[in-house]
C-alpha cells in the first residue's frame, strides 16, 4: 500500500513532530499499541477510515497499524485537514492519505471514494459519508463491521436501518456515557469556544451567546461560554433539554425571540437550517455566527449570502463579514462548517485519546465477533466503555473504590437487607 500521491512530503517533518508530541499526551492509546503489537487483532485486514485528519487521527491510524491493519484514510472535513500531518501520515508503510486542506466538494466526496476502493474489512466513519459511499459504489463488498464517531453519522445510520438499507454492523461510538462526557460536553465545550475565540479575536465575557440546542455538546459550550463570563441564552425544541437548561440558570429562549439579544450564536443541533435568513433579519450590528455541528447545514449560508448587499471575505483568517442592506454587519465564522475543527485544532489529544481508545477497542471487538452480528446499529459493549474511562483516570492520577462482596449481595437482593 503506497502512500497518498496528495501529500506534499516537504511538510511531513513538521507533522511528525505534532504526531509525537500528542502520542505522548494519549496515554490510552499508547497503551492500546503496546497491547495490539502482541495480540495483532487486525492482522490482514484493510481499514478504511473518514476522520479529521489531525495529530490525534494520525496517533489512532499507527495503533492500528501496530494491530496489523492497512489504514487508508479520507478526511471527514476538508477545512480541518492538516497537510503536515496528511503528510507524515502518508510517510508511515500500510497506510494511505487521501486528503488535501481546503478541497472542493467534488474533490472531498472522490477521496472517499479512494478511500472505499481499499476494500476495507472494517470502517471508522465521522459523519456517515463513508458508509453510504460504501453502500452506493460497493454494494457487493461490505465491511465485515465498522464504527460511527458523531450524533450526527449515528442519526444517518439510525435512517438507513429504519429503510432496510444498513447491510453491516456498526457500533455507535457517540453514544457511550464516557464519550459523551469527555468528548461532547468537554472536549467541544472548550474547542469550539478556542475556535470561536481565534477566528473572532473578542472577548467573551459580557457578551450575550446564544448557544442552539442543549445536548451533550450544546451543554459544554453554555457552561464553558458561562465560565468565561458571558451570559448565556438557551434555544431547544426538546422540552425536557430546555427543562434541563432552565434549572441550570440558563434563560431559555425561541431563537426569534434571542435572535435581537444575542451578540454570539453557535448552533450545536445536528439538524438544519437552525439559524435562518429571517433570524439574521433581527440581528443585531457585529452579531456573530459560528456552527459547531457536523455538517455546514445549521446556518443558512446561502440565505446570509442573498440578503447580504456586500460580503467581505476574510476579514479574518476565518471569518466573512456580511453587510446588510440597513448597514448591519454579520460575522460569519469558518464558512458555517465546524468552527472548532476549522478555527482551532479540534479537540484537545486527551479528549480524542479516550474516544479514539473506545473506537479502536470497539474495531478490535467486531474483528472478534462481526460475524456473529446482523446488520444493525449496536452499542459499544459496556466493559469498552468502563476499560477506556479507567485508563483515562489512571493517566489522570485518579484512583477508584471497588464493591466489597457484601456490597455487591445487597445490590443484587431484593429482602430487606439486615
Amino acid at each position: 500500500m503506497a502512500g497518498s500521491p496528495l501529500a506534499d512530503q516537504a511538510l511531513a517533518g513538521e507533522g511528525l513532530r505534532k504526531i509525537h508530541y500528542s502520542e505522548r499526551i494519549m496515554p490510552t492509546l499508547s497503551a492500546l499499541a503496546s497491547r495490539f503489537a502482541s495480540e495483532k487483532p487486525f492482522d490482514g485486514m484493510t481499514v478504511a477510515a473518514c476522520l479529521h485528519v489531525t495529530a490525534e487521527t494520525a496517533v489512532l491510524a499507527r495503533v492500528l497499524r501496530a494491530g496489523g491493519a492497512r489504514v487508508a484514510l479520507a478526511a471527514s472535513n476538508p477545512l480541518s485537514t492538516q497537510d503536515d500531518i496528511a503528510a507524515a501520515l502518508s510517510s508511515c508503510e500500510g497506510v494511505q492519505v487521501f486528503a488535501e486542506a481546503g478541497a472542493d466538494v467534488g474533490t472531498y466526496y472522490s477521496h472517499i471514494a479512494r478511500a472505499a476502493e481499499a476494500g476495507p474489512d472494517l470502517v471508522i466513519d465521522d459523519g456517515g459519508d463513508l458508509v453510504s459511499t460504501l453502500h452506493e459504489a460497493s454494494p457487493d463488498r461490505m465491511p465485515i463491521g465498522g464504527c460511527e464517531s458523531t450524533a450526527t453519522g449515528v442519526l444517518r445510520l439510525r435512517r438507513m436501518m429504519a429503510e432496510g438499507a444498513l447491510r453491516f454492523p456498526v457500533i455507535a461510538a457517540s453514544d457511550t456515557p464516557a464519550k459523551r462526557l469527555v468528548d461532547d460536553t468537554h472536549g467541544t465545550g472548550q474547542s469550539v469556544l478556542d475556535g470561536l475565540i481565534r477566528a473572532s479575536g473578542i472577548l467573551l465575557a459580557g457578551k450575550t451567546v446564544v448557544v442552539a440546542g442543549f445536548g451533550t455538546c450544546g451543554t459544554g459550550i453554555a457552561e464553558c461560554a458561562r465560565g468565561l463570563g458571558a451570559r448565556v441564552v438557551v434555544t431547544e425544541v426538546d422540552p425536557v433539554r430546555a427543562l434541563d437548561a432552565a434549572l441550570r440558570g440558563f434563560r431559555v429562549l425561541p431563537l426569534a425571540d434571542a435572535a435581537p439579544l444575542g451578540e454570539v450564536f453557535i448552533t450545536a443541533t445536528g439538524s438544519a437550517d437552525v439559524i435562518t435568513a429571517e433570524h439574521m433579519t433581527l440581528m443585531r450590528d457585529g452579531a456573530i455566527l459560528a456552527n459547531a455541528g457536523h455538517f455546514d447545514v445549521e446556518i443558512d449560508v446561502r440565505g446570509l449570502e442573498d440578503l447580504a448587499a456586500v460580503a467581505e471575505y476574510h476579514v479574518r483568517r476565518h471569518a466573512d463579514a456580511y453587510e446588510l442592506p440597513d448597514g448591519r454587519r454579520l460575522l460569519l465564522l469558518a464558512e458555517g462548517r465546524v468552527v472548532n475543527l476549522v478555527a482551532a485544532g479540534g479537540h484537545p489529544p486527551e479528549v480524542m485519546d479516550l474516544a479514539f481508545g473506545i473506537e479502536a477497542l470497539s474495531l478490535a471487538w467486531l474483528a472478534r465477533n462481526a460475524e456473529k452480528l446482523l446488520a444493525d446499529v449496536y452499542p459499544v459493549p459496556p466493559d469498552i466503555d468502563a476499560e477506556a474511562a479507567r485508563l483515562m483516570l489512571t493517566a489522570l492520577g485518579a484512583g477508584i473504590d471497588t464493591l466489597t462482596e457484601a456490597q455487591r449481595a445487597y445490590l443484587a437482593s431484593w429482602h430487606t437487607w439486615r
